[in-house]
């Protein structure tokens, strides 16, 4: 959309064009006659030039014959071969109509330098009298081409009268040419001007109208502009945003309506919660309560009763106190053996664990219940399915500077398309039935506690078994031991 522009781009290349072409004419008309002038002007000066040659040559003549010395000499010859080329240059001003004329003349000038050799001549053997003669001669001769140098140029002005008399002419056409050309070029730009800014004013017109409606709350009423230049293209967008303001004042009301419905919705649930929190257990009063019982099982003698009540004891006091909190990975694998003893518990002969730990990476901290809930998703799809049971293992050790946790079942494994949704958070399901907390959530908690989205990936064969790998990157520990070095200092 660039209408506006290419117009006012062609309205001045328009002008800019007309301008070169009167340019141009008046180069070529001021050339032409400058052409002329300098031809006359040539043809005058060639003619003076021979006439001041002619006197130059006589005036030679005169001191050589007065003092016949080597400059005297030197400065004859001089003039002679200046009225020589004079006499060339004449020459090419011959045509038609001056032809007989400039024959004679161009004789005469022969004559004159003939003359004045002869006079050389009979000088240099000492014959004074026929010498005096041909410089009386010479004298003549001059006087005739200087006449006749007269008689030309007065022809040439008569000859060239006319021409003159059409340049003078043509100034005049020129110049009413120039100004007829003028009031025409003003004329057509001040239509153009006028159809060029109208094309402008009267879409910014509209726009300005669908404004004022708009201040006035009128969001109904449509813009329409018959252009297609820059300016439609702003009135549509101006029209769409009329039409996004009336959809989202339209959008408010009935917001406004539901939070209506939604406030009286909000008192009936305050008096369910009411009667739901009356019947809800104190967990301090819960885990007081599996203390208790895991004493007195112990003391009935039923110790691996009262074992098992303190893991769910433990497991509850810790999904409840550290569920929003950074931990570190000793805490974390705690409350997975406690997860693990209860589950052995439900299946003591089909439930195999293998733990194999590096107790100095123990220190690095872990988001809260991060591992249980794989754990337990390893228990539940990968145990529970099948009767003779199966195996998890779980390791931490260092590669590369680089922590790695391991938790590796031998179930059935899982599909790729399922991998990648809950790589991608696009899943929901529960990995177990303690916690509720889904994998996709592990997956985002620990990418947002690390800061990088490779953290956590998933190896898994349908058939085969899962892997579960967790990657702590060497920065991150570095971070954790500096941070505790500073602490300790």
């Amino acid at each position: 959309m660039n209408t506006i522009r290419k117009k006012i781009w062609l309205l001045t290349s328009l002008v800019i064009i007309i301008m070169a072409c009167l340019w141009i004419l008046q180069s070529h008309y001021n050339r032409e006659t400058q052409h002329q002038y300098n031809t006359i002007l040539q043809r005058y000066l060639g003619l003076i030039e021979v006439s001041g040659s002619s006197q130059e040559v006589i005036t030679a003549l005169n001191f050589f014959l007065a003092e016949p010395s080597i400059d005297n000499r030197n400065r004859l010859l001089s003039s002679q071969e200046r009225l020589t080329q004079a006499k060339e240059d004449v020459s090419l001003l011959m045509n038609q109509g001056n032809e007989t004329t400039f024959i004679n003349y161009v004789n005469l000038i022969d004559s004159l330098i003939d003359t004045s050799d002869q006079l050389r001549i009979f000088h240099s053997i000492h014959m004074t009298d026929e010498a005096e003669k041909k410089f009386s001669e010479a004298n003549s001769i001059a006087n005739y081409i200087s006449e006749m140098t007269l008689t030309l140029i007065d022809h040439e002005l008569k000859t060239y009268e006319e021409f003159y008399r059409g340049i003078i002419q043509q100034s005049k056409e020129l110049n009413q040419f120039g100004i007829w050309l003028l009031l025409l070029i003003t004329f057509v730009s001040l239509v153009v001007t006028f159809l060029f800014s109208r094309s402008i004013t009267r879409p910014v017109e509209q726009l300005t109208v669908a404004a004022n409606e708009l201040a006035k709350g009128n969001f109904n009423q449509e813009i329409h502009v018959k252009t297609n230049d820059e300016i439609a293209f702003l009135a549509k967008t101006f029209d769409r945003m009329r039409k996004n303001i009336n959809n989202l004042i339209n959008e408010i009301k009935e917001k406004a309506h539901l939070e209506h419905e939604l406030q009286k919705s909000k008192l009936l649930i305050k008096d369910i919660q009411f009667q739901s929190l009356q019947n809800q257990i104190n967990p301090h009063f819960l885990f007081n309560t599996l203390n208790t019982l895991s004493k007195k099982a112990y003391l009935e003698g039923s110790e691996e009763t009262a074992d098992l009540l303190v893991n769910v004891a433990g497991l509850l006091r810790y999904t409840l106190k550290r569920a929003d909190k950074a931990v570190t990975l000793e805490e974390e694998v705690t409350v997975l053996k406690h997860y693990i003893n209860i589950q052995k518990a439900r299946f003591p002969d089909r439930l195999h664990t293998i733990f194999d730990i590096d107790e100095k990476l123990l220190a690095i901290p872990i988001p809260a219940l991060t591992l249980q809930p794989i754990i337990e998703n390893a228990v539940i799809h990968g145990v529970e399915p099948k009767e003779e049971g199966g195996t998890i293992c779980f390791r931490i050790f260092e590669l590369e500077s680089d922590v790695f946790i391991e938790i590796e079942d031998d179930g059935p494994g899982m599909s790729i398309d399922r991998i990648e949704s809950i790589l991608k958070g696009e899943t929901s399901q529960n990995l177990g039935h303690s916690t509720g907390i889904g994998l996709s959530n592990v997956v985002q908690r620990l990418r947002l506690f690390f800061g990088y989205d490779d953290v956590i990936n998933i190896e898994s064969k349908e058939g085969i078994g899962t892997k579960v790998v967790i990657k702590i990157k060497d920065h991150i520990i570095q971070e954790h031991n500096e941070k505790s070095l500073s602490v300790s200092s």
